[in-house]
């Protein structure tokens, strides 16, 4: 009976240890050809020239070719290189805020489970705060307050995508607060903020991670809701939220282009992180990722 269940724990170790490597794996291959596909993506906006984005009215209205694989609007711009800008464009605005709102997440979830039941309650009610209203509603109230715009698109993001992360990085520090080498070098007189940098963060590093993956997406598909309707940046910017909002005027005439390979482009981009980040957890956080 003992060496049955000693061959059936070892199977089961054997089958997590492999489910492991293979989502390692899994997630070291999907980095790899994300990071090739943003660097050709950065350097085919570097190459497009002005000429492209520029108004041509003689080559208005041109569906898909091989001179213009994704056609040209109701101005002549060629729809490729527009799209291609607005990608960069929204990975630049999602890192800037998905940055922040990790950094605004570290820094509750630390200081609730660091700085004792008051500043825990402040935090827990101010996360609880934020989860009960929409993203999108709280988002735009935010980046109007914030006066619109870059500037106001990225504090609204980075504020309204901080509580559901700070929540976990909280429950971890609590559970790392109380581990045996904390309170070994709290004997030994080591700071709150020794213990914070040396113990603390790099366990908490591959969550932070992984919450920055999942968050990013998110913050990419917000930046488009808000300037598809109207709220975000200016419309001389080609942001994909505004290329596919000047599009629902001419879907009617059949100019479809202008809406489904912008649209294409933006789902592939946010899929691709959104299946980086669920790699990410189920290495780093596997007892998560099975719940």
């Amino acid at each position: 009976m003992k060496a049955e269940t000693v061959a059936v724990g070892g199977l089961g170790i054997g089958m997590a240890a492999g489910r492991y490597s293979q989502g390692r794996r899994r997630m070291v291959v999907g980095a790899i050809m994300l990071a090739a596909a943003l660097g050709a993506l950065g350097l085919a906006s570097l190459a497009i020239g002005d000429e492209a984005l520029r108004t041509n009215l003689p080559a208005r209205h041109l569906p898909p070719s091989w001179q213009h694989p994704f056609g040209t609007d109701w101005l002549g711009r060629d729809m490729l290189a527009r799209t291609l800008e607005g990608l960069w464009l929204s990975l630049r605005i999602g890192l800037a805020a998905s940055l922040a709102g990790t950094a605004i997440a570290a820094a509750a979830g630390l200081s609730a489970a660091l700085y004792g039941r008051t500043a825990d309650r402040i935090i827990g009610w101010l996360a609880d705060l934020f989860l009960s209203l929409p993203h999108l509603v709280t988002l735009i109230l935010i980046a109007f307050v914030c006066g619109g715009g870059l500037q106001g698109i990225m504090i609204g993001v980075a504020l309204t995508h901080w509580p559901s992360l700070a929540r976990l990085i909280r429950a971890e520090a609590l559970q790392l607060r109380s581990a045996d080498f904390v309170h070994a070098s709290r004997r030994l007189g080591r700071s709150r903020w020794w213990i914070l940098s040396r113990h603390l963060l790099p366990h908490l590093l591959p969550q932070l991670m992984t919450g920055f993956l999942l968050m990013f997406p998110h913050a990419i598909l917000h930046e488009a809701a808000i300037t598809f309707i109207g709220l975000g940046l200016p419309p001389d910017q080609p942001a994909i939220g505004i290329i596919l909002s000047e599009s629902m005027r001419y879907l009617n005439a059949g100019m479809w282009w202008l809406a489904l390979f912008p649209g294409l482009a933006l789902l592939l981009l946010v899929r691709s992180f959104d299946r980086l980040g669920e790699a990410a957890r189920a290495v780093w956080s596997p007892r998560r990722s099975h719940h």
